[in-house]
C-alpha cells in the first residue's frame, strides 16, 4: 500500500481509538459496505500498517501491578548502522515495552517494565549499562500514569494513587 485514502486514514483512526468496534459499526462510520471494511482491515495488516490489536490494562486496577521506568540512552552510533542494530537489541528484552530513537540530550528513549524497582534496577545495571557503545543512562521511575496511548487513565474520582516509592 503506498498512499492510504482518506478512508483508510480515518478506519486507521478508529481502530486506533477501539479496535473492538464490530465491522458493521464501522461500516456505518465509514459510508462503505462491511465487506469492505473487512477488506482495508486485512490489506492494512498483510501492508503492516496495523501491527496489532491490543488492550491497555489498568495494572493498579487489576491487583498485578508492575513497575514502569523510561530508561534515556546516550548511544556511540555504529558506522552504517547508526542506532538501528543496537536498539532492535534492546527491543528483543521481554522487558521493554518501546524503544525510540529522540533528539536532545540523549538518544535512544527505553520504556520498561518490571514487577519492582530492583528488579528495574537488575536490569539495567546487568544487560543494558554493559552493553557496548552505550555511554550514559538514566532511568526514571513511572510513578502515576494519567494517560496511556490516549486513554485517560484517571479513575473514577479523578484521583487515582501513587505508587509508593522504596528500595
Amino acid at each position: 500500500m503506498e498512499i492510504m485514502n482518506a478512508t483508510d486514514t480515518t478506519l486507521v483512526h478508529l481502530l486506533e481509538e477501539n479496535s473492538r468496534i464490530p465491522t458493521p459499526e464501522l461500516a456505518a462510520m465509514l459510508g462503505v459496505p462491511a465487506a469492505e471494511v473487512e477488506e482495508r482491515i486485512r490489506t492494512l495488516q498483510a501492508e503492516g500498517v496495523i501491527r496489532r490489536f491490543t488492550a491497555i490494562v489498568d495494572r493498579s486496577s487489576s491487583g498485578q501491578a508492575e513497575v514502569s521506568a523510561i530508561i534515556e540512552l546516550k548511544v556511540s552510533p555504529e558506522r552504517d548502522h547508526g542506532y538501528d542494530r543496537l536498539a532492535e537489541r534492546i527491543a528483543r528484552f521481554e522487558e521493554v515495552r518501546s524503544v525510540r530513537l529522540i533528539t536532545g540530550t540523549y538518544d535512544l528513549h527505553v520504556l520498561v517494565t518490571g514487577r519492582d524497582m530492583q528488579e528495574i534496577a537488575r536490569f539495567v545495571s546487568e544487560h543494558i549499562a554493559p552493553m557496548e557503545r552505550i555511554r550514559e543512562t538514566a532511568t526514571h521511575i513511572i510513578m502515576k500514569s494519567y494517560k496511556e496511548n490516549g486513554t485517560l487513565m484517571l479513575g473514577r474520582d479523578g484521583g487515582g494513587e501513587r505508587q509508593p516509592f522504596s528500595f
